[in-house]
């Protein structure tokens, strides 16, 4: 089985984007070869994120749609089947792969990538912690998928920022591909810092960088204050103000270990669906207005016929809030504002 049988059973199981990566580009990241101390090969899997699964958050008329079918649906069922049916093929020739899809509900990290206090110790000295996460996104971009944007969302060339990762560890040896900045494709982000002015929180940071080295390529983003996107991201208003007992609803912070803002459009939010269903933000700087910047500039090859932003856009309408912290109207009102239609 070469790396060219990987990417057309792959895709014939289900992915939109395969690349491979060789272990050696984990060098001084050892967590891939402490999973499987005998690997050869890390392969990369990208499932787009419909387009259309973010309409009805722009157009402020279906929030539901992103969080289920944009995110849980791939996350939780269409992703764990293709990444099995892969790692079944392989294991088929004679070779071990480990499946990892995203999901992370037993992840021993929280969103800032701190060990979770008093959750797993290391079983043998040298070896990470039981269930730490191969971060996903630097594992597309070992295998060739894209860059990592100022937003620190993987950009690729075919859907920028509109895809979620699911990744095999396996034995077998394949052909890597080319990292994306050594390649002749475009420059995807371009620093244009449309994420940075339209999250709703301001949770990324357009003066404070982080830097890393991946496989000899330094790579830079945006600080992210995930505290405020996990208020943002459910609809809430990040506010010092302290809770009150007819404001405590904590949408979406359920075990997760964040406070989230007293102020939520919910007065009871429904179930989830698949695990998710907090993104009233719907992603709107990091993913929307990233998208949208990429799509006018021509640079994405999942090309449409239409402008995305059509309308002005909305926000939550929180003008009605006493200062006294006393939970005025639950902010259940919308308005539109900020810039016009693209």
């Amino acid at each position: 089985m070469t790396s060219a049988d990987v990417k057309k059973m792959a895709r014939a199981f289900g992915a939109d984007i395969v690349g491979v990566g060789n272990i050696e580009r984990w060098e001084g990241a050892p967590l891939p070869r402490q999973i499987m101390p005998e690997a050869r090969s890390v392969i990369a899997m990208g499932f787009r994120v419909m387009r259309g699964s973010l309409r009805g958050i722009e157009e402020g008329t279906y929030f539901s749609n992103y969080s289920a079918m944009g995110y849980g649906g791939i996350t939780y069922l269409y992703m764990p089947m293709t990444v099995i049916n892969m790692a079944k093929a392989i294991e088929d020739e004679g070779f071990e792969a480990v499946p990892m899809g995203h999901q992370s509900d037993w992840r021993a990290i929280d969103n800032e990538g701190g060990l979770r206090a008093n959750y797993s110790r290391p079983v043998r000295p040298g070896q990470a912690s039981p269930d730490v996460m191969i971060h996903l996104r630097f594992a597309a971009y070992l295998c060739g998928l894209g860059e990592i944007g100022y937003s620190k969302m993987l950009l690729t060339p075919q859907f920028g920022p509109r895809q979620r990762v699911g990744i095999i560890i396996t034995d077998m040896e394949l052909e890597p591909d080319p990292l994306y900045p050594d390649t002749d494709g475009p420059k995807l982000c371009n620093r244009c810092m449309a994420c940075v002015r339209d999250c709703p929180g301001q949770a990324i940071s357009g003066v404070k960088t982080i830097r890393t080295t991946l496989a000899g390529h330094e790579v830079e983003w945006g600080e992210i204050d995930c505290k405020r996107c996990a208020v943002v991201f459910t609809g809430g208003l990040p506010t010092d103000m302290a809770l009150t007992p007819e404001a405590s609803y904590l949408p979406g912070g359920e075990g997760n270990g964040v406070t989230q803002s007293p102020w939520t459009p919910f007065n009871k939010k429904p179930r989830n669906l698949y695990n998710t269903g907090q993104a009233v933000c719907g992603a709107r700087g990091c993913t929307r207005a990233c998208m949208i910047s990429l799509e006018r500039r021509g640079v994405v090859q999942n090309a449409f016929k239409q402008p995305f932003r059509r309308r002005p856009v909305w926000s939550v309408d929180w003008s009605d809030l006493h200062q006294d912290g006393a939970a005025a109207g639950q902010a259940s009102a919308l308005k539109t504002g900020g810039k016009e239609p693209d």
